[in-house]
């Protein structure tokens, strides 16, 4: 499983003294309080800080970061994501899932009338839909991003491929009226209804 996470987004500067604004991913702030160190990252580049203090306000929070001292400084990371080991991250609750660790999840289908019966065997290839890529923020909710796959006999070529021939990525709810039998462990989860993916 993954070991480091994603768990919030330099979305600012506040007053002069270097402080970030911080958006959380999971909504909680309070994890943050405990974290000595984080690694501040743009995709391609990251840099390690300590941590001198947060402080928590309405719906955001502010941190301040050894070394960033003025607005100026703090201003180069804006939209930076700020990473952090495992045991960092927010803890999780029943039926909660870190994004890091479904990706990389094959997500598969059963043609039998199976609710949220966990798989119990090998899946076959021909069963697996596809891959999950990413999840992302919806209007309403999370939204699974799955990497269609070719060898799924559940589904047509008109479903599986694009105009240019390409094969396609799909959104699904994350939701269990969708997705079911989540298995991090395993990195599988269970696709409900095929019709979503048209």
């Amino acid at each position: 499983m993954v070991e480091q996470f994603v768990v919030g987004i330099v979305r600012g500067t506040h007053g002069i003294t270097g402080e970030f604004k911080v958006e959380s991913t999971s909504g909680e702030y309070e994890h943050f309080a405990d974290m000595e160190e984080v690694t501040l990252t743009d995709g391609t580049v990251k840099k390690v800080f300590k941590v001198e203090y947060t402080q928590e306000a309405a719906a955001t929070l502010y941190m301040k970061l050894a070394g960033i001292n003025t607005p100026e400084d703090a201003a180069k990371f804006n939209r930076w994501e700020i990473v952090v080991p495992r045991k960092n991250a927010h803890p999780l609750q029943e039926n909660e899932w870190y994004i890091e660790d479904l990706k990389g999840c094959s997500v598969w289908y059963k043609d039998e009338a199976a609710e949220t019966a966990p798989v119990t065997s090998e899946l076959k290839e021909e069963d697996v839909i596809g891959t999950v890529t990413n999840v992302t923020e919806g209007g309403s909710g999370y939204l699974v991003e799955i990497l269609l796959s070719e060898g799924c006999r559940f589904l047509t070529d008109s479903v599986k491929y694009t105009k240019n021939g390409e094969i396609r990525k799909v959104f699904v709810p994350f939701n269990f009226q969708f997705l079911s039998a989540i298995d991090v462990e395993n990195k599988r989860m269970q696709l409900m209804h095929l019709w979503i993916l048209e």
